[in-house]
C-alpha cells in the first residue's frame, strides 16, 4: 500500500554503501523507519543531504503494517530551511527539539494535532528573527501536554511547589528531592501557558535556563520509562 504523508526527520543511521535508515515523524502514520536506497551514490535521485535531521519532507512511501522498516518511493522537500542550517543558536535548538522528539515519540499512529505543533514549531525556528535561547525550553514543556503528563493541579502563584514525581502543583513541599522551587515553578508554569511564538518574552539568565532545562529532563525521566537523557542539550553550554 502506497501512503503519501508529511514528515520530519528526526535520526539518520548510514545502513549499507549507499543507503540510510531514517526514522520519521509523519503526519498520518506516527513514527515511522524508512530505508531510503542509494542516497549516497554520486549521482543519486535523491540526495542524503535531502535526509538530515529535522528536514520537513513530502513523502510517498511503501508502507506494511508489520514491517518495522518500509521503503520509500518518492522523497521532496515540503519545506526548505533559510536559516537553520547556517544559524548557530538555531540549529542548536532545533537538533534539541528533534532529539527530544525521537527519545519520546514511539507510536505508530497519526496524532494531527502534536505533528502540527512540531512542524509549525520548525517553521517558526526558521523563520523568527526574535531570540530563540528560550524555544526549546517552551517546546519541552508544552511536548508534554501531548504526551499526557502535562503538570497538573491548583497552581497559586508564588506558593506552589512543583511535584516532578507525581506532576502536580502543591502548597506543601514534598518530602523527596524531585521538587521545583518556588520560582522554577513559577516559570514552569509560565513556559506552560505562553505561546511558543513569545517565548522570547520571558527573561531568563543562563545558569537559570540551564538550571530549568536540567530540571525538565528529571521531569521527562520520571514519566518516560526509557528516557534516560539529552545528548544535545549539552550544546547549550556553549551555543547559548
Amino acid at each position: 500500500m502506497l501512503i503519501k504523508t508529511k514528515g520530519i526527520v528526526v535520526r539518520t543511521v548510514k545502513y549499507s554503501e549507499t543507503s540510510l535508515i531514517c526514522d520519521v515523524y509523519t503526519e498520518k502514520l506516527g513514527l515511522q523507519t524508512y530505508i531510503v536506497s542509494g542516497v549516497r551514490k554520486k549521482n543519486a535521485k535523491i540526495g542524503a543531504s535531502l535526509l538530515q535531521v529535522m528536514s520537513l519532507l513530502d513523502i510517498v512511501a511503501y508502507h506494511q503494517p508489520n514491517k518495522e522498516m518500509n521503503r520509500t518511493k518518492e522523497i521532496k522537500p515540503a519545506y526548505v530551511y533559510s536559516e537553520i542550517p547556517f544559524e548557530l543558536h538555531k540549529s542548536a535548538v532545533g537538533l534539541f527539539m528533534a532529539e527530544l522528539i525521537q527519545k519520546t515519540i514511539k507510536e505508530s499512529e497519526p496524532n494531527q494535532e502534536l505533528f502540527d505543533f512540531i512542524w509549525n514549531t520548525f517553521q517558526y525556528l526558521d523563520l523568527t528573527k526574535a531570540s530563540v535561547a528560550n524555544l526549546h525550553v517552551t517546546f519541552m514543556v508544552q511536548l508534554a501536554n501531548y504526551l499526557g503528563f502535562m503538570p497538573g493541579g491548583d497552581y497559586e502563584a508564588k506558593t506552589s511547589f512543583f511535584d516532578l514525581k507525581e506532576g502536580i502543583y502543591t502548597v506543601e513541599e514534598p518530602l523527596h528531592t524531585y521538587t521545583l522551587s518556588y520560582n522554577e515553578s513559577d516559570l514552569l508554569h509560565q513556559f506552560s501557558k505562553i505561546k511558543i511564538t513569545d517565548s522570547h518574552e520571558i527573561p531568563l539568565t543562563r545558569l537559570i535556563r540551564q538550571k530549568l532545562l536540567h530540571r525538565l529532563i528529571q521531569f521527562y525521566q520520571q514519566h518516560i520509562d526509557s528516557f534516560k537523557t539529552l545528548n544535545s542539550h549539552e550544546i547549550f553550554k556553549e551555543v547559548f
